[in-house]
C-alpha cells in the first residue's frame, strides 16, 4: 500500500485552516443579518416539511435508529443521535421546494448545512454566534465546491450538483462545530469526498422522497458522520484534493481547485443565496412574480383571462410542465394564483385541488412553450384578456434573489405561515424572535422547546 503523503497543496492548506478557525472569525454585520434570515427560513422549511411525505418517512426511520439522545428532529418530540437527526432534518428541509437556493453552484445549501449545524450545535451546547459562524462557513464552502468542479459539466455528466454542494457545506460546518484542528479538518474532508454521490436521476422520483434524501438528508448525514468519525479518532488521507487519484480527477476533466478558496473570508456566499418568496420549485418563481404583477397592476381576475402563454427556457420547462406534485406544477400554481389572488403554502401543496373543476378550467388556458432562446430564470409571461388585450411581463429579478431581496418582515411572515399550524401562534412568534437575536443566545439548546411538536 502506498504511504499516505503529507505534502499539502496550497488549496487544501488554506481551506483547512479557514475551516479550523471559522468559529473564532468575526463576520460583518450584514452577513450576520442575512445568516439569521436563512437560519429562520430553513428551520421553517424543516418544520413544515416534517408534515410532508419525505419528512414523515424520515421521522419514522429515525425512530427506529436509537442511539444517544443528542439532537432534536424538528417538528417532533424525538431527540436522537446527531447523524440520524441530521438525516431526518435534512430530508424535511427539502421535503418540497420551500428552502433556499444558490444559482451559481446550482444547489440548495441550507438543507444540508443547517441540519448539520443544528445537530452538532445542540449536542455541543454552543452559543448563537458560533452557530451563525458555522452556517456562514457551510454556505461559503458549499457554494464554491461545484464551481471548482465546473458546475454545468458536473451536472451534464449526471452528477447531482445539489448533493455535492450540500455535502461539502455540511462537513465544513460539522468540522468547525466539532472543534477539529487543521489536520483533522483535512481528514474530515477526505471522508466526505469518499462519500460524494448523487445522481440526477432524482428527476424521476415522483414522491420527492429520494430527492429530499439526495439534496439534504444524505449530505447532512454524511458531513456529520465524517466530522464525528474524525473527532472520535479516525485518521485519513492528508490531502484528497491533490496527488494521485484525487477528488478532482475523479469528478472533473477540467477542475478549478483554486475556486474553493477564491475570496474566502471576503466574499460571503450566503449574501448571494436566494430565499424563496413562493414555496414552489425555483423555475416557477419568476412566472408567479410576473403573474402577480400583471394581475395586480391591471386589476385582472380569472374571469378576465382568455389565454396565458409562458415561454420558458428549455432547461427548465420539463421540470415544471404538468407535474403530479402541485408545488412544481406550473399550470396548477399559475391557476391557483389567478383564482386566489395569492399563493400560500397550503394552496401550493393541495394535491386534491389539482383536480378541482375551477382549477382545470384555468389550466386549460395555459400554454407552456419550451424555448432554447429564453435564458434560465427569465420566462416571458403573456396574458390575453377576454377583451382582446395582450399583456406581457418578464421578471428581471425574482423576489428573494440578491438583486431583489425580501425584507426581514417578509421572511418572518413566510416562516410564520409555514410553522404556525404546527407550533401554534405563540411559540411561532417566540421562535422568530429567538432567531432575530440569535447572536446573543447562550446555547442552541434553548431553541429546542420552540421547535418541538
Amino acid at each position: 500500500m502506498q504511504k499516505n503523503s503529507v505534502e499539502i497543496s496550497p488549496v487544501m492548506d488554506k481551506l483547512s485552516a479557514y475551516i479550523a478557525r471559522a468559529l473564532t472569525t468575526e463576520l460583518p454585520p450584514e452577513v450576520i443579518e442575512k445568516a439569521k434570515l436563512h437560519i429562520l427560513d430553513t428551520i421553517a422549511a424543516i418544520i413544515s416539511g416534517s408534515r410532508l411525505l419525505p419528512g414523515i418517512k424520515a421521522l419514522a426511520y429515525a425512530r427506529t435508529q436509537g442511539g444517544a439522545s443528542e439532537a432534536l428532529v424538528l417538528g417532533s418530540d424525538l431527540v436522537t443521535n446527531v447523524v440520524t437527526a441530521a438525516l431526518a432534518n435534512g430530508m424535511a428541509a427539502h421535503a418540497d421546494e420551500t428552502d433556499d437556493s444558490h444559482k451559481a453552484s446550482r444547489s440548495h445549501p441550507g438543507c444540508g448545512v443547517l441540519p448539520a449545524a443544528l445537530a452538532l450545535g445542540e449536542r455541543n451546547n454552543v452559543g448563537g454566534t458560533a452557530l451563525i459562524r458555522a452556517v456562514v462557513l457551510g454556505y461559503d464552502i458549499a457554494c464554491r465546491s461545484t464551481p471548482a468542479l465546473v458546475t454545468m459539466a458536473l451536472y451534464e455528466k449526471g452528477h447531482a450538483t445539489h448533493s455535492f454542494a450540500s455535502l461539502f457545506g455540511s462537513v465544513s460546518t460539522a468540522s468547525a462545530l466539532c472543534g477539529l484542528n487543521q489536520t483533522q479538518v483535512r481528514w474530515a474532508l477526505s471522508y466526505a469526498a469518499q462519500q460524494a454521490s448523487g445522481l440526477t436521476c432524482w428527476r424521476r422520483d415522483r414522491d420527492h422522497i429520494e430527492k429530499a434524501f439526495d439534496f439534504g438528508g444524505m449530505q447532512a448525514r454524511n458531513g456529520v458522520a465524517a466530522a464525528t468519525m474524525v473527532e472520535s479518532g479516525f485518521t485519513g488521507v492528508d490531502d484528497v484534493l491533490s496527488g494521485p487519484r484525487n477528488f478532482f480527477m475523479a469528478f472533473s476533466s477540467d477542475p478549478q481547485p483554486e475556486l474553493l478558496i477564491d475570496s474566502l473570508g471576503s466574499r460571503f456566499e450566503i449574501l448571494d443565496t436566494n430565499i424563496k418568496k413562493w414555496t414552489t420549485g425555483t423555475p416557477c418563481q419568476a412566472v408567479l412574480d410576473s403573474m402577480q404583477v400583471l394581475t395586480r397592476e391591471q386589476g385582472i381576475t380569472a374571469g378576465d383571462v382568455k389565454k396565458i402563454r409562458v415561454r420558458m427556457s428549455n432547461l427548465e420547462a420539463d421540470t415544471v410542465n404538468n407535474r403530479d406534485m402541485p408545488d412544481i406544477c406550473l399550470q396548477y400554481l399559475t391557476s391557483a394564483l389567478l383564482l386566489d389572488g395569492d399563493l400560500t403554502f397550503h394552496s401550493a401543496h393541495d394535491v386534491e385541488r389539482m383536480r378541482d373543476p375551477a382549477i382545470m378550467d384555468q389550466r386549460a388556458k395555459i400554454e407552456l412553450i419550451s424555448d432554447t432562446a429564453i435564458p434560465r430564470r427569465k420566462p416571458i409571461v403573456e396574458i390575453t384578456t377576454t377583451a382582446g388585450k395582450v399583456l406581457t411581463h418578464t421578471t428581471e429579478a425574482v423576489r428573494g434573489t440578491p438583486e431583489n431581496p425580501m425584507t426581514r418582515e417578509e421572511v418572518e411572515n413566510k416562516a410564520y405561515g409555514l410553522v404556525e399550524s404546527i407550533l401554534g401562534a405563540g411559540r411561532s412568534r417566540q421562535l422568530i424572535e429567538a432567531i432575530r437575536s440569535l447572536e446573543s443566545a447562550a446555547s442552541v439548546r434553548d431553541l429546542r422547546p420552540l421547535m418541538t411538536a
